[in-house]
């Protein structure tokens, strides 16, 4: 059974969203003090996270971006703000998904079923290996990247953007499967958060010596050039 913690003050809502997760087998909790967000997160120790953006003494960016630093659970944005700002803050601060309301049961079940199986399901199942190649290895379990004997910490959605690029190393990946990788629903997200997320990933590889790697493939996606790993990390 799953922990599934609800952040969102809306008590009507948040029991419709209880009951209705309730049917399908998850354990749910909602936040109760407003005030002691973090202990109750840290209290339930959650699965997947669902979270409002208007909250009482703190937003629900300052909380995404906290649970990020301690959990790697799912986190699905549920707010009524619908401009693509706040979407892609909310991905950038370590949000799975946003969903906007009002929502049918259907969607948030759907997505929360997608979000446990791809962080603990069928699709994760290549977790308990790292992924490598020459000298740079991938651990899935501490989102970390270790190239000759420097490390780094990647977010959740650098470490997936990175792993694909490398699990199709020397080959164009498109920016649509790329942008799929990311986000389950690929079709409200602006270009410019792939693009960003790119960047971000370039500059971890910095840190660890690797330059130029990932290549821009002008009009269709990024390519990663296993060429740019040397044997010492220059």
């Amino acid at each position: 059974m799953y922990n599934v913690l609800i952040v969102e003050d809306d008590e009507k809502l948040c029991g419709i969203i209880k009951d209705a997760l309730g049917k399908f087998g998850y354990s749910v909790k909602c936040v109760e003090d407003f005030r002691a967000v973090q202990e109750t997160f840290e209290k339930v120790k959650p699965d997947l996270v669902l979270l409002d953006i208007n909250l009482p003494y703190y937003d629900g960016f300052y909380f995404c971006r906290t649970f990020r630093r301690k959990s790697s659970a799912p986190i699905l944005i549920i707010s009524a703000r619908d401009e693509s700002s706040h979407q892609i803050m909310g991905m950038e601060l370590g949000a799975d998904d946003y969903i906007t309301k009002p929502f049918s049961a259907d969607v948030l079940i759907a997505k929360v079923n997608a979000a446990i199986r791809r962080c603990y399901g069928e699709y994760s199942a290549a977790a308990e290996k790292p992924l490598t190649i020459k000298n740079l290895a991938l651990d899935e379990n501490a989102f970390k990247a270790c190239y000759v004997n420097r490390f780094c910490e990647l977010s959740k959605n650098e470490f997936r953007l990175l792993k694909k690029l490398i699990e199709q190393a020397d080959k164009v990946v498109t920016r649509e499967i790329l942008l799929e990788e990311l986000w389950d629903d690929s079709a409200f997200v602006d270009d410019n958060t792939l693009t960003v997320n790119v960047t971000r990933v370039r500059d971890k590889l910095q840190q660890l010596g690797i330059t130029d790697a990932i290549k821009t493939k002008r009009g269709v996606g990024y390519l990663f050039d296993s060429e740019a790993l040397t044997g010492e990390g220059k």
